[in-house]
């Protein structure tokens, strides 16, 4: 079969590419391949506006994340359609070892709120990913706001370091 006429950006029937679905399964050795092809486009975002970068984030796989980030080519805070970002998921669904990824960036909003409402702080408090919420308020740039609600919202085991919760 030749290749010469093959668009490797091309999406399926839900505007899924090649590499999107990879990265989402976390397949490393096909996203590594694809990555290496002339006219890859990492940041091409599905129907669903979510590109590579979230579909890697929101299932937790730390080495495809690692890979898309090295590009520059990836926007790192850019949103699906419904406003979520890498961080809001990797936040959301507990993906510790992510979010330490995203937060090493100075081009991600650790604080940004999705129109559906909810902080990727409020979101990990909700959900109880105590090492999660740990991270993004350690950071400096997270309205302090979020932090008082992602207490009031943690569900998890007590929190607290010296009287203090956080």
């Amino acid at each position: 079969m030749k290749m010469e006429h093959c668009d490797i950006n091309q999406g399926d029937s839900r505007g899924f590419t090649p590499l999107m679905r990879a990265a989402q399964r976390g397949n490393q050795g096909v996203v590594k391949l694809l990555l290496t092809k002339w006219g890859i486009r990492p940041g091409k975002p599905g129907n669903n506006g979510a590109a590579p970068l979230l579909g890697a984030s929101s299932n937790g796989h730390e080495e495809v994340v690692r890979l898309l980030l090295a590009r520059h080519d990836v926007y790192p805070d850019e949103p699906d359609n419904d406003g979520r970002t890498p961080l809001w998921w990797a936040s959301f669904n507990g993906h510790e070892g992510v979010v330490r990824l995203l937060l090493a960036r100075d081009d991600v909003n650790p604080d940004r709120q999705s129109p559906s409402g909810g902080t990727p702080p409020w979101w990990a408090s909700r959900n109880g990913h105590e090492g999660v919420v740990r991270l993004l308020l350690a950071r400096d740039d997270v309205n302090p706001a979020s932090r008082i609600t992602a207490v009031k919202y943690y569900r998890g085991p007590p929190l607290g370091m010296g009287g203090r919760p956080w």
